[in-house]
């Protein structure tokens, strides 16, 4: 029959100790009792080395041991197992322990410093501070899914603050684009390539880039790296290389947190925006079409050779800023989750608690659901719908990914439509959504029939602002990054830029 540690001296210390806190607190009590190591040692029996991993943490004591230690000090083993540290100076002592042995200080390569009672009390605050900061910044880098959805929040409403234009980012790439040599329509490479030889780079195309990148920018070689065309004279390519080019003149560092990461991917993508569809030319082509009552995504998306998705949004940058139209942006994929919205027009976004839209169900009467339910769908569709946030009017594009089918949805209130192709047409549908009775709560035939007889699996969703590992960049393995710029880089002594 085993026996009962509480009376059994040979026994280890109770389960669930922490022999941190433990060796602290003996510490503390010895150096209390004015004993040193040597003294202590001498009245319990043992060799003062091994108090001294005890009271390290680095060796679990007896609880007999124990009993010795308490009564040498004067105190009670309960003295010794309690769990509080016994002074702030012990309680730093204890944090900075447990910082050093964690998993976020042995990537440092770092030699551990001790805490011993001789560490000045400022270096030993000092140094707990930074460990707390380096393991907030770690975490934030780290990005779970709640604080992704967030940052993301955050910045759309920052955006909708804004109407969705940055005329700062708009005059950097006008000035940009003209110094290139664009004059007018779609974007060519040949300037794409001019604009980065401005900043002094070559736009090189490889076919091994690392996996979690989409470019790889050298910045002491003065190169570009992208993946080869797949599509001739398809626009992907262009913005790719667009987007490496923003971060440079945008001047951007490091991300410090995976926030500052989203911040970082809004401006580049609006640079390259700006880039392939430039304001100065996109207004007056715009304008023309207000003028004329005819405006369309998808002429916006002729005239400057882009996809429809990118003229969409591009829109929604332009069209409240220079037309002084309201407007939102729907990405819907074929389950009728919301990938990617914007409005700034009244629209009434699907959103959790947090208010978070992404992953959302949008109504199955909006346009943006209705139209992936249309056979032809070559062309753009039109629908009027009332909310009880009003009346809107959509135009819809769908599409189709090797992740299946999405919609693509621009609108405006009622009152706006005036200008656009399309706002004749006589499909009108009525939403009444968040209320579960408008499309979400089955019909009365089919619950009784099926209730509690039906039993789906349910599809895992790919979140779409999924948590992503910790590294110099968040989600960038970055010794694969550095093992592609060794196989890539010129032969020593060739010419080089510095970073």
């Amino acid at each position: 029959m085993p026996r009962d540690p509480r009376h059994d001296p040979s026994a280890p210390a109770p389960q669930g100790t922490d022999l941190v806190t433990l060796g602290r607190r003996v510490r503390h009590f010895r150096t209390a009792a004015g004993l040193t190591l040597d003294a202590l040692g001498a009245a319990v029996g043992v060799a003062p080395s091994l108090l001294s991993m005890i009271e390290n943490g680095r060796r679990e004591p007896r609880l007999s041991l124990l009993q010795q230690v308490a009564s040498a000090l004067g105190v009670t083993v309960a003295d010794l197992l309690a769990d509080a540290a016994p002074s702030r100076r012990a309680g730093l002592e204890i944090e900075l322990d447990r910082a050093q042995r964690g998993p976020l200080y042995a990537t440092l390569g770092l030699p551990a410093v001790r805490a011993s009672g001789r560490l000045p009390l400022p270096v030993l605050e000092n140094l707990v501070g930074l460990h707390r900061e380096l393991t907030r910044r770690a975490t934030e880098a780290v990005a779970t899914p709640e604080e992704a959805r967030r940052a993301n929040t955050e910045l759309r409403l920052e955006r909708q603050a804004r109407d969705n234009y940055l005329p700062e980012i708009e005059r950097l790439a006008e000035r940009m684009t003209r110094a290139a040599g664009y004059g007018v329509g779609p974007l060519t490479h040949r300037t794409v390539a001019r604009m980065a030889e401005q900043l002094g780079f070559t736009i090189l195309h490889v076919d091994d880039l690392p996996h979690s990148t989409r470019t790889v920018t050298d910045l002491h070689h003065g190169r570009i790296y992208l993946p080869p065309a797949s599509i001739p004279g398809g626009h992907g390519l262009r913005s790719l290389a667009l987007q490496a080019i923003a971060h440079r003149v945008l001047d951007h560092r490091r991300p410090a947190s995976y926030a500052e990461f989203l911040r970082q991917r809004v401006e580049i993508t609006y640079f390259a925006a700006c880039c392939l569809i430039p304001e100065r030319a996109a207004v007056e082509f715009l304008g023309q079409r207000k003028k004329a009552k005819d405006l369309a995504v998808e002429d916006l998306r002729d005239a400057f050779g882009v996809t429809h998705e990118a003229a969409a949004q591009r829109f929604t940058n332009l069209a409240t800023a220079h037309l002084g139209i309201p407007v939102h942006f729907l990405r819907v994929a074929d389950d009728g989750a919301l990938f990617r919205a914007y409005a700034n027009d009244g629209l009434v976004l699907p959103a959790d608690v947090t208010g978070a839209i992404e992953g959302q169900l949008v109504c199955r009467r909006w346009a943006a659901r209705e139209a992936l339910e249309r056979r032809d769908r070559a062309t753009e569709s039109y629908q009027y719908t009332d909310t009880p946030a009003g009346t809107f009017w959509c135009s819809t594009q769908t599409g189709t990914t090797a992740g299946g089918e999405f919609s693509i949805t621009v609108g405006v209130p009622f009152s706006s439509a005036t200008w656009f192709r399309g706002r004749e047409t006589r499909v009108r549908k009525v939403s009444t959504c968040p209320d579960e009775a408008c499309c979400r709560r089955p019909e009365e035939v089919a619950s009784t029939r099926w209730e509690g007889a039906a039993w789906p699996s349910a599809r895992m969703h790919q979140q779409v602002l999924a948590a992503l590992p910790r590294g110099a960049f968040p989600g960038v393995d970055d010794a694969e990054v550095y093992a592609f710029l060794e196989r890539h880089a010129p032969e020593p002594g060739a010419p080089g830029r510095a970073g």
